[in-house]
């Protein structure tokens, strides 16, 4: 038998070892994410990993737009209207029993949905009721997840991860030339009779747990799946017991990816001389066996290789965020990118069909004619209609549409004297890169300057970036610096915004050094005091703000007026486009978030 070699520094995770490891316990691994683009190289990695299970084993994909129906399975129209009695039809997780779901662009998938595999998952089955007809289908099935979110999208959902055990990240995965050859048919039948007998000593337990609490994982399936990982890997290996060496690649393959934090350093005690702990009385070879087989306490060294075997397998970029302490947790975005979308009676992406309440909707024939099927012997049986398909209002189903609301990014930029001896150009320079960065976001960018005695609305809401890029080319600088008038302005611009139904942020470039007030007059002590009263507008409007301050020195003022906008403070006294940038990204976020 070919196994799997033995952990090394580097763990292995390979497509071949994950397919295995899945095909000898799908019911407590649930399955695998893919994270990354499409690529070639990704599709070599499905097949890699469907090459585990059995020919005839089903396999479906399950597009982003699935509805309830489509998954769960609801009335078959045709059988029913020729039965003249309700008659179900088996969805995508029946059908699929005993196989793999494949879900393209799994991040985008509706609430629901992800609600109903989540289900799935945990129960095998999934009950199914539908015009007083129920039953009970069985739906153990395994899911291959692709996540293509990029690094400022919300990722997977966390309902979902939470039951994924493994997840391949394509960016750190070894060329397909490098994979081991799939296990064969022969070899994963051995290994799954083995499996049921395999023990797990109660220290392992207790290690894995610690390794979990020391990373940050607050799951407690994570160190569940670990172990049932563990107990796979020892059958594999014809083993009967599983030892460190199996609990030690487990860990790394569960925990890997779930870490939130990196574990702490703790200070080595002095050894105490003056009191050394007496010696033990000697046991039996029964009483030795027993204790090391039910020892509740791991030793310190095995703890600490297996977070040593966690941390070898963190990829380098997430291991350098959880060293700063700065991680931003790509599943709490999740929840916030719900926020963005909004129900709509006309357009959007269908989320299925719902009763009529009102006049407004438009009609689900489909699901009408499902409606009203199981309900057609009575009524021709009542009524002249034969041949007909009578439906009565009760039967009529209209679409449910969600769209997503639309954010428009308010660049707000000082054009004043000041402002231009300083760092104009380089400004100008920043926000046509951020425009850039919007328009691949398919967001929409307002440009606003300010200068002399007022703001000037150069470019409304627009996703044309070839407008707004001469729009800036050719704003000139000079003048006074009005700041209140620019804060007024943009908060005109975000108002109207939302009030079209839109979400909106503000990306404030100044130097601080506001001498214009609200009415044109002159005077630094006014000119501050109007430029506050605006910002606490912009505060009480909920708007997230991003005060990037230009000046070659971090202006006091400057990041005063942040604090009263209630908004984040960038000092930039060099030019840096990528952190500009990847602030403008979390102001972005934070626009999404916002309700």
């Amino acid at each position: 038998m070919n196994a799997p070699a033995a952990p090394s520094a580097t763990p292995d995770q390979s497509p071949a070892l994950i397919a295995a490891l899945l095909a000898l316990d799908p019911a407590r691994l649930g399955g695998v994410v893919i994270a990354g683009p499409y690529s070639h190289l990704r599709d070599a990695c499905i097949e890699h990993l469907l090459a585990a299970w059995p020919e005839s084993a089903p396999r479906r994909r399950l597009p982003v737009t699935t509805t309830d129906d489509r998954l769960l399975g609801g009335l078959d129209l045709a059988a029913t209207l020729a039965a003249g009695r309700p008659v179900l039809e088996t969805g995508v997780l029946g059908a699929t029993h005993g196989g793999v779901i494949i879900v393209p662009m799994a991040e985008r998938m509706p609430t629901l949905i992800v609600s109903r595999l989540a289900a799935a998952l945990d129960s095998g089955s999934l009950r199914l009721e539908r015009d007083g007809v129920s039953t009970t289908l069985p739906a153990r099935v395994a899911l291959i997840a692709l996540d293509e979110a990029r690094d400022d999208e919300a990722g997977l959902a966390p309902a979902l991860t939470e039951r994924l055990a493994f997840c391949i990240n394509m960016d750190a995965l070894a060329p397909q030339d490098k994979w081991p050859e799939p296990l064969d048919a022969h070899s994963l039948g051995r290994a799954r009779t083995r499996l049921a007998n395999i023990r797990v000593p109660v220290s392992h337990l207790v290690a894995l747990n610690e390794a979990a609490l020391a990373y940050g994982i607050d799951s407690l399936r994570a160190p569940l799946m670990a172990v049932w990982t563990a107990r796979a890997l020892a059958a594999l290996e014809e083993a009967d017991t599983v030892d460190e060496s199996h609990i030690a690649q487990a860990a790394a393959l569960v925990f890997s990816h779930r870490a939130t934090r990196m574990p702490a350093v703790a200070e080595a005690e002095p050894p105490d001389d003056a009191a050394e702990p007496p010696a033990p009385p000697p046991e039996s070879a029964s009483d030795t066996e027993a204790t090391e087989d039910n020892q509740a306490e791991p030793t310190a060294d095995e703890t600490e290789r297996l977070l040593e075997a966690v941390r070898a397998a963190l990829p380098p970029g997430l291991l350098a965020a959880l060293a700063a302490g700065n991680l931003r947790s790509r599943q709490r975005g999740a929840e916030g990118r719900a926020g963005t979308r909004q129900r709509s009676p006309t357009h959007g992406r269908s989320l299925g069909a719902t009763r009529m309440t009102g006049r407004g909707g438009r009609v689900h024939v489909l699901a009408t004619l499902r409606e009203a099927a199981p309900r057609q012997a009575l009524r021709r049986s009542t009524q002249a209609t034969a041949g007909k398909i009578r439906i009565t209002r009760d039967d009529l189903r209209v679409h449910r549409f969600e769209s997503r609301r639309a954010l428009v990014t308010v660049f707000v930029v000082d054009a004043s004297g000041s402002s231009a001896l300083h760092r104009l150009a380089e400004a100008k320079g920043a926000v046509e890169l951020l425009l850039a960065d919007c328009y691949v976001r398919r967001d929409r960018v307002a440009l606003i300057a300010f200068r002399g005695s007022g703001a000037e609305m150069l470019l409304p809401p627009t996703r044309a970036l070839a407008r707004a890029r001469r729009s800036l080319a050719g704003l000139p600088g000079g003048g006074g610096t009005p700041l209140a008038a620019g804060l007024d302005a943009a908060l005109d611009v975000c108002e109207r915004v939302q009030r079209a139904g839109d979400r909106s942020a503000i990306v404030l470039l100044t130097d601080g050094r506001a001498n214009i007030a609200r009415d044109g007059a002159p005077g630094r002590e006014r000119a501050e005091a109007d430029a506050r009263a605006s910002a606490r507008n912009l505060r009480a409007a909920g708007i997230p703000t991003l005060l990037v301050d230009t000046s070659p020195r971090p202006q006091p003022f400057a990041l005063a007026l942040a604090a009263e906008i209630d908004g984040l403070y960038l000092p930039l006294p060099h030019a840096d486009a990528r952190l500009l940038n990847q602030a403008v990204r979390a102001t972005a976020q934070d626009g999404r978030t916002r309700s």
